[in-house]
């Protein structure tokens, strides 16, 4: 430790260099596809990587351009994020590029994407690979995550995990000192404190996703939400939803005549007061927030307690990629312990690992070792998605039914 302590600058930044280069190119694969995995490496260098995700979020933002930095440092690769307020944009610039014959040198060489952006990309073939299973750092993944289904689509290594994911309610505990835990219990909360609950609006992934919180506790037939939808499973279940938001609206902010367009709005109104609760896809994001200034330090998680949706959100290599080896790389850094318990980490973006920490070995588990312990909400339960196609069938009908104030 002494030592460590005198070392010079330059010899902290060839340990730090030595440390990244163990993330990006473990030692414990087999000798032929550590041959094949130098050959993507070597191949990689110089690449620029073009990142198109979402750009909405400054803790986000922030872990990407921490990732960019890194990745420069120790394999040449330029990483540049494309950010895209809909993951749909870039889907149909690839759909676009393939309609006018630009099979390669395609301007997305990486792309965040949600399960039904996937399940769309994959039905067309426009997706690289397999490869995610081929990443020398897939062997730390936990398999006990739906690492393999997106959205009940199986991904066949064309799409790499990059973190877990569950929505989750936030609320402050001066003011909501025992939270509702069930649908109807939300519902009382509601009808108790008109006007300081909300939702956003959908198609805004975060109520769309609250819609399907409420069907997965509502439906009468709740395994016609593993199935692609149709109209007679969606006649059979949405009235149970309706009915239900049919009681809520009135009650809620606005009286339900507008929705806020996200959550970054909410999160405001829940810090001045004017909302009760605000909702997230990301269990860590509350202390995250907190550790930003930008919540209370009394605002915490919470959950159903039959529990709440959730999945692991990908990272995926469109087919006419320029720089698929740098992608490859990229991906594989990602998937290290250091870079996977910086994610986590709340001070930094608070994502979930999708990790399996207790199987690491020692000095790897010890990137995660300065993070918070487990807070109760990771009790909660979590739900699979419904099939892909519950999410527009949604959409479509609660805007015929509930959009532009009606």
């Amino acid at each position: 430790m002494t030592h460590y302590v005198q070392a010079t600058a330059t010899q902290r930044m060839l340990l730090t260099i030595a440390a990244l280069a163990a993330a990006i190119s473990p030692i414990s694969v087999h000798a032929n596809d550590a041959a094949a995995w130098r050959a993507i490496q070597t191949q990689a260098q110089g690449q620029t990587v073009y990142f198109n995700a979402w750009g909405g979020d400054q803790s986000t933002n922030a872990y990407i351009d921490w990732v960019a930095r890194q990745i420069k440092a120790v394999s040449g690769i330029t990483l540049k994020h494309v950010k895209v307020t809909d993951t749909a944009e870039a889907v149909q610039r690839i759909e676009a590029e393939k309609r006018a014959g630009r099979n390669v040198a395609g301007s997305v060489d990486l792309l965040w994407v949600n399960g039904e952006n996937f399940q769309r990309l994959k039905k067309a073939g426009l997706l690289y690979g397999p490869w995610a299973e081929k990443l020398p750092n897939w062997q730390y993944i936990d398999m006990s995550k739906p690492v393999r289904q997106d959205f009940s689509e199986s991904t066949d290594g064309l799409e790499a995990p990059w973190g877990a994911a569950r929505l989750t309610f936030l609320a402050d505990r001066h003011n909501v000192p025992l939270p509702p835990t069930s649908t109807d219990q939300l519902l009382a909360f509601a009808q108790a404190h008109p006007g300081r609950v909300t939702y956003p609006s959908p198609p805004d992934f975060y109520g769309t996703t609250f819609l399907k919180q409420l069907l997965l506790m509502l439906a009468p037939s709740p395994e016609d939400l593993n199935q692609p939808v149709t109209p007679e499973s969606f006649a059979r279940n949405a009235p149970a939803l309706w009915a239900y938001l049919d009681k809520l609206h009135p009650f809620l902010w606005r009286m339900g005549k507008a929705f806020p367009s996200g959550v970054a709005p909410m999160h405001r109104m829940l810090a001045d007061g004017e909302l009760l609760l605000s909702i997230t896809f990301n269990p860590n994001e509350g202390a995250s927030l907190i550790a930003q200034g930008r919540l209370p330090a009394s605002v915490y998680a919470f959950g159903f307690s039959d529990g709440m949706i959730g999945n692991v959100h990908f990272l995926a290599i469109p087919y006419n990629a320029s720089a698929k080896a740098g992608a490859q790389v990229v991906v594989n850094f990602m998937l290290s312990p250091q870079a996977q318990a910086k994610k986590a980490d709340p001070s930094m973006w608070g994502d979930p690992t999708v990790l399996n920490i207790t199987a690491l070995p020692p000095k790897l588990k010890a990137a995660f070792d300065h993070l918070p312990s487990n807070s109760p909400e990771s009790a909660v339960p979590t739900l699979a998605e419904p099939d892909a196609s519950w999410m527009s069938a949604l959409e479509s009908a609660w805007i015929e039914r509930y959009g532009a104030g009606r």
